[in-house]
């Protein structure tokens, strides 16, 4: 060809060779880009330095050795804002600057090394993206392993509930109100019984219903948790129920039953009412079992940080039996005040007679 020919088709070739054919696949990639973005989110990583690579390694093969390096680099020109529309922009762009580096090497290893460039460019986004699909899943699987466990410790754990239910009422609660009726059925078939006799036999009968009542709210507790709607039931005694509790020891055995209360009354935790309750209930039964008849003082004292609980009969002093009773009522008080925090002390009074002593942390109503 001719010098004159030669130059004439020098703009040509170059005007239609790598920068028209970049150009062209400007409007392609980013249509192709936007519908990704569109679609989902990570897919411009993919298709953006997919086609950037292929666009430039296009550019790169068919156009003059001048203009190779220009056409480079308006290829990761036109592919680095595609980092800025994914959220991960470190790995986009670490994709796209390795993918360009590899295209560069065209230039000097030929046609062979696009391939190998093209392919990384794809399937490395691909492959870790497929990896952190993988690891999602598994930790959905765990997680829902781990509820599926909990959820059959909670039905085994209702299910034990439930039997422990139907045995006590199958059998404690009846035993009691056999108690009941056969006290009652004493009272009123043994019209010569003596005023203590019968006074004792209504004093049975009367703690007889008082037990099946604990029992029954005891049941509700229980049986709560496995069925559709909770079963209404009384609300569990406190300290406001102390009175009462005297005044039924002070009627069923007829001793001098005082109840004493110091300090600034304040709002405790339901739970802190409940063990100073059950311990003055169980240390007046106790009082009334190895001491009968001796007098009984019950004292609360309210402190800023403790309830002071004490409980003393003025007998005789301790019986045999009591210094040597491992009974469950003692076990049951000292587990009672280890749940919540508190302190318990039992033994001989000072002088004469018995001593149940509590400590318990006077946590704030509505404190936590």
């Amino acid at each position: 060809m001719k010098p004159a020919g030669r130059l004439a088709a020098g703009p040509r070739r170059y005007l239609t060779g790598g920068p028209l054919r970049l150009l062209l696949a400007g409007p392609r990639r980013l249509a192709l880009i936007g519908r990704g973005l569109v679609d989902e989110p990570d897919r411009p990583l993919v298709a953006g330095v997919a086609l950037g690579l292929l666009s430039t390694v296009e550019t790169v093969i068919r156009t003059d050795v001048v203009i190779r390096p220009i056409a480079m680099l308006l290829g990761l020109a036109a592919t680095v804002p595609l980092v800025f529309a994914t959220r991960y922009v470190a790995p986009a762009a670490a994709t796209i600057t390795t993918a360009t580096l590899l295209t560069a090497l065209v230039y000097r290893f030929g046609p062979a090394v696009t391939g190998v460039a093209a392919l990384l460019a794809l399937w490395l986004p691909l492959l870790r993206r497929r990896a952190l699909r993988r690891r999602a899943e598994a930790a959905e699987r765990d997680t829902e392993r781990e509820l599926m466990e909990t959820r059959l410790l909670e039905l085994t754990a209702r299910s034990e509930r439930a039997r422990i239910a139907r045995e006590l009422h199958d059998v404690v609660a009846h035993h009691i109100s056999m108690i009941s009726v056969q006290a009652e059925a004493a009272r009123l078939t043994s019209p010569g019984m003596p005023e203590e006799g019968a006074m004792r036999l209504r004093a049975i009968g009367d703690t007889a219903r008082t037990a099946l009542t604990e029992m029954r709210r005891l049941l509700g507790v229980l049986r709560e948790d496995t069925e559709d709607e909770p079963p209404t039931r009384r609300p569990q005694p406190g300290l406001q129920q102390l009175l009462d509790l005297i005044d039924q020891t002070r009627a069923a055995a007829k001793v001098n039953t005082r109840l004493i209360v110091r300090g600034e009354i304040v709002p405790l935790d339901p739970g802190v009412e409940l063990t100073a309750y059950r311990i003055v209930q169980e240390a007046l039964t106790n009082a009334r079992k190895h001491a009968p008849g001796a007098a009984i003082d019950v004292e609360v004292r309210y402190t800023p940080d403790w309830l002071h609980v004490r409980v003393r009969d003025i007998g005789p002093g301790p019986s045999t039996a009591r210094k040597k009773t491992n009974g469950y009522g003692l076990l049951g008080m000292r587990e009672r005040v280890a749940a919540v925090g508190g302190r318990l002390h039992t033994g001989p009074a000072p002088g004469s007679g018995f001593l149940v002593e509590a400590a318990l942390p006077t946590t704030r109503a509505g404190h936590d």
